[in-house]
């Protein structure tokens, strides 16, 4: 209902279990799709990896959204390509937000989760591990996991926004990253922020 009622959104399909979940997302290809972590037949983890998850050649682009408030499930879900993992208690706006953020190649995690996600998600790396970027490139990835837009990052570094996505896109092409949540896991396993 909240989705449908935006009106630059359509629902296109719902599916009763995860296995009829992963066959839609195949056939229909939305711009996103929304999946809870339990789901009969086959749980939202396995459906996201088949759909998301490393080696998929055209990844759709999944919400995790869930009562499950896990790390665990947090983690695996941002490891398999999530584009976002919304507590279902984060009300709609948040929802919606969250569907416009995965649309456009962001990520969105309920605020709630996100700095203990972040500050436990893996051990640190060895120190001095700058994954090849470019002190530039390190400020936008600083900046990217303290949850800053592309516009906020551009005025904080007096750069326009195009050189900003320049240099998101470089920083994702050297880390093998997919997203903004895969930049800033990278920045807080180094401890490249606090």
């Amino acid at each position: 209902m909240i989705i449908g009622a935006q009106p630059d959104m359509e629902v296109v399909g719902e599916a009763a279990d995860g296995v009829a979940a992963v066959e839609l997302a195949r056939r229909l290809r939305p711009d996103v799709a929304l999946f809870d972590i339990r789901m009969p037949r086959m749980d939202g983890l396995q459906a996201l990896r088949l759909l998301a998850g490393p080696g998929v050649a055209d990844p759709v682009k999944v919400v995790m959204v869930t009562t499950f408030d896990l790390d665990e499930y947090v983690h695996q879900a941002l490891r398999n390509g999530a584009a976002g993992f919304l507590l279902k208690d984060s009300g709609p706006a948040l929802l919606v937000e969250a569907v416009r953020a995965a649309v456009s190649g962001d990520a969105l995690i309920s605020p709630s989760i996100t700095v203990r996600l972040l500050e436990h998600l893996s051990p640190p790396a060895p120190p001095g591990d700058d994954g090849g970027l470019s002190p530039r490139e390190l400020d936008v990835v600083r900046l990217i996991a303290r949850g800053r837009t592309n516009a906020e990052i551009a005025a904080e570094l007096f750069i326009s926004v195009g050189t900003v996505k320049t240099h998101l896109g470089s920083v994702q092409g050297k880390l093998g990253a997919r997203n903004r949540v895969e930049v800033a896991a990278w920045a807080w396993e180094r401890r490249l922020v606090s």
